[in-house]
């Protein structure tokens, strides 16, 4: 059972993605992120890439986040997604049925700062590694700000920058920690890096 932790819709049931396709955020797992964002959400831009069930991006919104865009390639992902929205009765979300990282490239190009992201939920598929190729985009596309935080979910810590010394020196891991399979990373852009951001 998933549900949504605290917040302005806290205790509510979320629907779930029947199936083995999909492997949701535990609730531990959930909490423990939280506990290290709950300070840097209200008001802010939330993406949650990689969405499933949405419910990180709706547990943002719960907390007091001021939007949050869901993306999903998958269209039951998509309808598990707006019944979450409808029954949790939270205003800020979007949806959006794309290829995630197609997504973030489409995103990049439009260079306008309403595309930047203060929060960034990261949690692909295991197994495809896709974490580095995102975070790539999220730079190249300027999609993120100095103080941006991203948090990612992954199999294995050496997932996260793929092995890639060039872009994991762009990055500060600011925490990691292990719940069960999951190793999670909180990352927020190295203040070298020149991105033309407001802050």
């Amino acid at each position: 059972m998933m549900r949504i932790i605290t917040g302005r819709a806290k205790g509510i049931r979320l629907a779930t993605l029947e199936g083995e396709n999909t492997r949701p955020t535990s609730e531990r797992a959930k909490e423990a992120i939280f506990s290290m964002i709950q300070f840097e959400l209200e008001g802010r831009r939330v993406l949650d890439l990689f969405a499933g069930s949405g419910q990180m991006g709706l547990e943002a919104l719960s907390r007091g986040a001021a939007n949050a865009v869901m993306v999903d390639h998958a269209k039951a992902a998509i309808s598990v997604i707006k019944q979450n929205i409808a029954k949790t009765k939270l205003e800020g979300a979007s949806v959006i049925c794309a290829d995630s990282l197609e997504f973030l490239r489409s995103e990049g190009r439009k260079r306008n700062e309403s595309s930047k992201f203060d929060i960034v939920f990261l949690d692909p598929p295991y197994a495809e590694r896709i974490i580095p190729r995102a975070l790539d985009l999220l730079l190249s596309g300027r999609l993120i700000k100095r103080t941006s935080l991203i948090v990612c979910e992954s199999g294995s810590n050496e997932d996260v920058f793929g092995g890639n010394k060039e872009l994991e020196a762009r990055f500060e891991v600011l925490r990691s920690i292990k719940h069960g399979i999951a190793y999670v990373n909180l990352l927020t852009p190295k203040h070298s890096e020149e991105s033309n951001d407001a802050e």
